[in-house]
């Protein structure tokens, strides 16, 4: 059980990462902090639509393993 939970924590911590780094990578959308620390600038410098859909899809991705993650941690502990 202790390999699982090691597993899980470390699993944990790299889809926090990544999810952190995907999230920061999206564009801004205005009118919130990326304009005020210049989103508002490269906006017409923007990714394409595809590759805006890609990121969307792998940051979904990484989001419902995140979720999994946690609820098999908060199981394992309840049962621990």
């Amino acid at each position: 059980m202790d390999v699982l939970r090691i597993t899980l924590q470390v699993l944990l911590v790299v889809t926090s990462g990544f999810l952190t780094l995907l999230i920061l990578l999206h564009k801004g959308k205005g009118g919130g902090l990326s304009d005020m620390f210049g989103g508002g600038i490269t906006a017409g410098a923007g990714s394409s639509g595809v590759a805006e859909r890609n990121l969307n899809r792998i940051t979904v991705s990484f989001a419902v393993v995140w979720a999994i993650v946690i609820v098999l941690l908060g199981l394992i502990q309840r049962l621990g």
